[in-house]
């Protein structure tokens, strides 16, 4: 479990269980955690809870509008497979939003106890356009073996009783709004009125009921470009060819949205659209985005995920604090669904025009999808709220259209029936100020920037240096970006950067050349693809510029292992748009395998360099925009080693870890990144969060190879051979049950000359392993500064497999010792896609969850698995191991020696070379004649005795 913060306690309280006469309840948490993390928990707790009981598993998930309950309890469900029930549909048909007394909780009641008591259920459903429940839905007790209550009373003390693990979750854009309309009306008004203003019913209904929560979850999530919607608009009166085609062929899903736009009461007379927040209504509901965040990015209009459901009152609450309806309009559309892609046709009543839009996740998708169907341009990049400003007569950034004070009350009125904000008076709340906790009410600043920050370009003198030492006759030119005052979270860094990216190829054309600089492990290879993605544009990374001789030192993070004088002429090629040639570095060999060319075009303006010592001031002086990323698992790192040695009474600061875990960053790196145009500070945690998860399924049952690639897209099939050697290592004094567990060891895999990190086991549930996607990579140094630390290495398996994949599905087959046959790993996102996958090569109940840890550790005799009478010699290639990586980790890069000896490592690589060659021959083999995917046994696991080897040795094998 979790380092132990999630426990179970016996104590009074929960829900009864038949089986025993007290109650076992989650002990509480005494502060709030992250989104991601908060998943994490929850998906254990309800693991744990399982376990212990038995019968239905009950969990509510209570807070306000848009903190992001939904978002929760559907990502709990794609791991645990539960049933929702959402509170929405336990209306009495009353429009009144979120008013208490609307809720049917008797139904509610009912229902819940039916699941507990193992009886089938039927449970309301409401329609939101006729606002009113137009039937109801079965849920069967066999079929539910955790539900979810999801709503705004969830928590309610007429639920509680019956709920096993209890989730709040506050933030998301419920902080964000208070945020925003702090910003926009200053201090005149408390935190307290605001509150009582916009979310009227929180005090008094909703906050108290969040203290009895077990679990505190902190949304800090309101949009991101990471789920980005590409759409594609054109006028169309009516569909034709393939488009009319499309219609008549799918099941058309008809909508009606008023979309309204309310400008802050303090906001000038000019139409800074992105300081607007934009409400759309659907029947009863009402969603709010906060500014009209979007990208135009050639002929698409990319819009981030950033619109959540709020309550009818917080619309009220915002017209009574000044703020005013400047457009709104009437939006009906007709769409349908083709595969992964929207097709919809859209009519705006204030411009009495219909368009045709296309929408899809992926870019390239979309425009393909739009060629195939014959839909053409013209295409338009303007938002409806932009084309009537413009048929109005005021330009974007000019006086809006002049409302009068009759306009706005029909606007109004027909949106809602006169709002009219509940404020509750002080005395009615008193008794919860001793509660106040800012996880519950506090926005995460008193004041908050604008929704979308604005890029300024400044003058400089070519006869002076600027601030950072830099010598600015080296730019192009005499303009450049000014640096923004502040640090941002991911997703609002990436807006930042394609919106400095566009400003850039405005003021300055073509070509733009950005670097994106950090730490390893902060997300910059994260970043500088997603940016692509949106601009369209190559990214290169640093590690292609990689020397032959430096590599073979494992120097990754060192500045002199790059070949400076090849990467200045490519940016300089680039600068003067000529073609250039940048190399191919192969990490396997580690040597430089060829070239790939580059040309500046309209369609590829911009190159993106990625890697540690991107704004090193050697390389940033030739580029025009410098991006500094600092957390992710960077951080993580830190935090898990403060875990362990707090563990064992140890306690190291942040600076103690960062000198000796990351050397070279605060010596080297960090005095860099401090001169960027742009700082990121990436708080995403991927190794918790749904949004990166991997679902795998394993077995050793044997498979055809003809099988596996009828299961592969043949035009998209590749196969590959991927040897490498796993270490864990574990801090001394850690409590164990006397036998090694992932949740103990922090693992470093060493992988075609890469070392990469997994600092948490994954979740396992039913028959799937779900583990992050993404691998972290780390230096020698770092390595060796876990070791200085006192992790001792404890596993040593080396290891090799086949890997056959199509970008949907890759499927594993990695090779035992001493197994009768290779086991099987089917992995991919899409959760239905793997379980499809393992169906057709008929899987179905031979999966196992277990680690290879596990699985050869049930192997070995007693004698062995307990870890005595193992011979030294067999921790000789271990000890090797770490002592090389100690000697490299400390030495620096001036002692690396062309002419040195060949040290252990590199003979261990040697020999997996020629593994790979002979894997090669027997792979072809197997292809033309073979049945069965299998090979030679060439795993070698090796469990040593800590008491035999005092450096590091008290070997158990892990995979």
């Amino acid at each position: 479990m979790d380092d132990g913060v999630v426990q179970r306690v016996f104590q009074q309280g929960g829900r009864d269980y038949e089986s025993s006469s007290t109650s076992s309840i989650l002990q509480s948490l005494p502060l709030h955690a992250s989104f991601d993390h908060g998943y994490y928990l929850l998906v254990k707790s309800i693991q744990e809870l399982r376990q212990k009981k038995d019968g239905l598993v009950t969990v509510g998930i209570g807070g306000p509008s848009g903190s992001g309950k939904t978002s929760l309890a559907e990502k709990v469900a794609s791991v645990i497979g539960c049933t929702i029930i959402s509170m929405e549909n336990y209306r009495d048909g009353v429009d009144e939003g979120n008013v208490l007394d609307s809720i049917d909780f008797d139904t509610l009641v009912q229902n819940l106890e039916d699941l507990t008591k193992g009886k089938d259920t039927m449970i309301p459903v409401f329609d939101y356009q006729q606002k009113k429940c137009i039937g109801s839905k079965a849920i069967k007790s066999s079929s539910s073996g955790v539900v979810i209550v999801d709503g705004t009373y969830a928590l309610n003390a007429r639920l509680r009783s019956l709920l096993d693990i209890r989730v709040a979750v506050v933030g998301g854009v419920h902080f964000s709004l208070l945020s925003k309309v702090r910003y926009d009306i200053g201090d005149s008004c408390s935190l307290d009125y605001l509150i009582d203003s916009i979310f009227p019913l929180f005090r008094k209904h909703i906050e108290p009921d969040l203290h009895h929560a077990q679990i505190r979850i902190n949304n800090s999530f309101v949009s991101s470009f990471r789920e980005a919607i590409y759409k594609l608009k054109r006028r169309s009166e009516t569909p034709d060819g393939h488009s009319a085609f499309a219609f008549q062929e799918n099941e058309a899903q008809k909508d009606n949205f008023i979309e309204m736009y309310l400008r802050p009461p303090s906001a000038s007379e000019e139409a800074r659209i992105n300081d607007w927040i934009k409400v759309r209504q659907s029947g009863i509901r009402y969603y709010l985005s906060l500014g009209d965040q979007r990208i135009v990015e050639k002929s698409f209009i990319i819009r981030p995920k950033a619109e959540f459901e709020v309550g009818r009152m917080t619309l009220g609450g915002l017209l009574a604090l000044g703020y005013t309806v400047v457009v709104s309009y009437k939006r009906a559309s007709v769409s349908v669904n083709i595969g992964s892609l929207s097709l919809s046709r859209e009519t705006i009543d204030t411009l009495d025009e219909t368009y045709m839009v296309l929408r899809g996740t992926d870019r390239k998708t979309v425009g393909a999808e739009a060629l195939k169907m014959a839909i053409n341009g013209p295409w338009i990049t303007k938002s409806y709220l932009e084309m009537i400003l413009e048929r109005k007569g005021v330009p974007r950034l000019n006086t809006p259209p002049p409302i009068s004070s009759s306009s706005i009350a029909i606007n109004q009125e027909r949106v809602i029936a006169a709002p009219r904000p509940i404020r509750t008076t002080p005395n009615l709340v008193t008794r919860l100020e001793d509660l106040s906790q800012p996880w519950t009410r506090s926005p995460t600043k008193s004041k908050m920037e604008p929704v979308l920050a604005t890029w300024h370009f400044i003058s400089s003198d070519p006869s002076h240096a600027d601030s950072s030492g830099i010598d600015s006759s080296s730019f192009r030119d005499t303009i450049k970006l000014a640096p923004m005052p502040d640090s941002y979270d991911l997703d609002r860094g990436l807006l930042l950067s394609v919106q400095a990216i566009q400003a850039l190829l405005e003021n300055k054309g073509l070509p733009v050349v950005v670097g994106i600089g950090g730490p390893s492990g902060s997300g910059k290879t994260s970043l500088a693809h997603k940016m692509a993605n949106i601009v369209g544009c190559e990214v290169v990374s640093l590690e292609s510029y990689f020397k032959s001789e430096q590599v073979k030192d494992y120097k990754y993070d060192d500045f002199s292992s790059l070949d400076l004088s090849l990467l200045s002429k490519n940016i300089d090629d680039i600068l003067n748009r000529r073609r250039t040639k940048v190399p191919i570095f192969d990490l396997e060999t580690g040597a430089r395998s060829g070239f790939k060319e580059l040309e500046v075009s309209e369609d590829c303006g911009v190159i993106i360099f990625e890697g540690v010592y991107a704004l090193h001031p050697e390389i940033r002086k030739s580029l025009d925009l410098w991006i500094a990323v600092v957390g992710g698992v960077h951080s993580h790192l830190i935090s898990r080693v403060q875990r362990d040695k707090s563990k064992v009474g140890c306690f190291l600061s942040q600076n103690e870890i960062m000198m000796t875990v990351f050397p070279i960053f605060q010596q080297h790196i960090e005095p860099h990144l401090v001169h960027a145009h742009l700082k990121i500070r990436n708080d995403f945690d991927p190794v918790l969060s749904p949004e990166s998860s991997l679902f795998v399924l394993k077995t050793n049952k044997q498979v055809a190879y003809q099988d596996i690639l009828k299961v592969l897209d043949p035009a998209k099939f590749c196969s590959s051979v991927q040897n490498f050697i796993d270490i864990y290592l574990r801090l001394p004094g850690i409590p164990t049950n006397g036998q090694l567990t992932e949740s103990d060891c922090i693992r470093v895999r060493i992988c075609e000359g890469r070392f990469a990190l997994l600092i948490r086991e994954p979740i396992r549930e039913g028959d799937f392993i779900i583990q992050p996607k993404v691998d972290f990579d780390i230096s020698i140094s770092t390595v060796a500064g876990l070791l200085n630390l006192g992790y001792q290495a404890v596993t040593y398996i080396e290891a090799s497999a086949y890997i056959y994949q199509d970008g949907k599905i890759l499927i594993e087959v990695d090779h035992l010792q001493d197994s009768p046959s290779p086991y099987l790993q089917i992995k991919g996102v899409d959760k239905e896609a793997v379980a499809a996958a393992g169906s057709m090569l008929k899987l179905d109940a031979s999966y196992t969850t277990k680690s290879y840890l596990q699985i050869i550790l049930e192997r070995l005799p007693p004698v062995e698995r307990s870890s005595n009478g193992i011979h030294a010699q067999q921790a000789a290639r271990l000890q090797e191991l770490v002592e090389f990586i100690q000697s490299q980790g400390s030495s620096s890069a001036s002692e690396s020696s062309q002419s040195r000896e060949a040290s252990p490592l590199e003979g261990i690589i040697e020999e997996m070379q020629c593994r790979i060659r002979r894997l090669e021959r027997w792979h072809t083999i197997n292809t033309n004649f073979d049945p069965l995917v299998y090979s030679p046994h060439i795993l070698r696991i090796n469990v040593i005795d800590a008491s035999q080897a005092e450096a590091a040795v008290n070997l158990h094998p892990d995979f």
